[in-house]
């Protein structure tokens, strides 16, 4: 049984002639056997256009709202056999106006045409993607067949120019309607809109003038990449169409995290343990960078959690080629198991101190 024409074009019974040309057009864009790769694709394109031949006509419109399929008037009433079925009234002017600007005229089925992009994510250390790198990847794409060049033939004489269409890929039929005598265009038969037919298929592609094949690709990552960032491959996506040029390939990002350094834009983040005797008297530690260890002068009467800036130690950014900095967080630890040695040494440092220890200034802020 046929679908609802409402259904079809996906609008409500209420909807506007505009909603109605919108829909279709859509519709048809998605479905046109020359554009769209989905096997049904062309038995979707009659049902969206037979729809659109009853719904964009008010009075044919009004005669389905009122039968349904039943038409009163024969097939032709409701845009069935009487309309062309794959072209129908309106059909191929409308869609190649909107998608090609140039009226009824249709595309080259033997034109050049760009191969499609593919896009691939990719792994990658931690110092790989600040520092750089290079790598070869495998990728597996589709281009001409490397027997026959993309002909689909067995040689080239086995080649023809379609006799029937002529190499246009589309034939020009004449219809009768109610409406009268009615041109409309078709998808050749013979070639399935390619414009050409094989008499000897080649043996590797089996006609079809495409294969798989594999690449190696060499990247050279730059410096600075993060997470979801994407790199273009100009050249090593899918092969040209009839000599046209091969698709890109675009390689997305991850980075797999760094056990002791943290990323926050173009800085690096690090967290270094000093003990109470170097955050009190001050003192000179060598530090880890992405570059290397570095020297960092620790200042007298450092405290516990302060953030000292190493500048341009941090990430190279991929568009302005500035580094950012390295911030290190210095932590100061508490010693355990001290010898009586220490703990007389502390004692006797803590006769010297304020009587006034920091915890009772605190508390007398309150009292205040």
């Amino acid at each position: 049984m046929k679908r609802d024409y409402y259904d079809v074009l996906g609008v409500n019974k209420d909807a506007s002639k505009d909603e109605i040309n919108r829909a279709y057009r859509r519709l048809a864009k998605q479905y046109h056997p020359d554009v769209s790769s989905e096997k049904d694709a062309e038995e979707k394109f009659k049902e969206v256009q037979e729809a659109y031949d009853t719904l964009g006509d008010d009075e044919k419109r009004a005669n389905y709202d009122r039968f349904g399929h039943e038409s009163p008037f024969g097939n032709g009433g409701f845009g069935g056999q009487g309309f062309g079925g794959f072209e129908g009234f309106g059909g191929f002017s409308d869609i190649f106006s909107s998608f090609f600007g140039g009226g009824s005229q249709r595309v080259n089925p033997n034109a050049p045409r760009k191969g499609h992009d593919y896009e691939r994510n990719i792994t990658i250390d931690f110092l790989e993607a600040v520092l750089g790198t290079n790598k070869t990847l495998k990728v597996e794409v589709e281009e001409n067949c490397h027997t026959c060049g993309g002909t689909g033939g067995k040689t080239k004489s086995d080649v023809e120019t379609c006799d029937r269409c002529k190499g246009q890929g589309f034939v020009t039929v004449e219809q009768r309607t109610i409406l009268g005598s009615m041109r409309t265009q078709q998808v050749c038969s013979k070639c399935n809109g390619k414009g050409k037919t094989i008499k000897n298929k080649c043996m590797s592609c089996n006609g079809s003038g495409r294969q798989k094949t594999t690449k190696e690709v060499k990247v050279k990552i730059p410096a600075g990449i993060d997470n979801n960032m994407s790199l273009r491959m100009a050249g090593y996506g899918e092969g040209g169409i009839n000599g046209g040029p091969a698709g890109d390939l675009y390689l997305r990002f991850k980075v797999r995290p760094h056990k002791v350094f943290n990323r926050s834009g173009d800085n690096i983040l690090l967290e270094v343990p000093i003990s109470f005797t170097q955050a009190a008297l001050g003192d000179q530690i060598e530090v880890p960078t992405i570059y290397g260890d570095v020297k960092l002068k620790i200042p007298q009467g450092t405290q516990s959690g302060t953030i000292l800036r190493m500048r341009d130690r941090g990430v190279m950014n991929v568009n302005t080629g500035r580094k950012g900095d390295q911030l290190v967080t210095v932590n100061i630890e508490t010693p355990k198991n001290l010898t009586k040695a220490q703990i007389d040494a502390l004692k006797a440092f803590d006769a010297l101190e304020s009587k006034e220890t920091p915890w009772e200034k605190f508390k007398n802020m309150f009292k205040s």
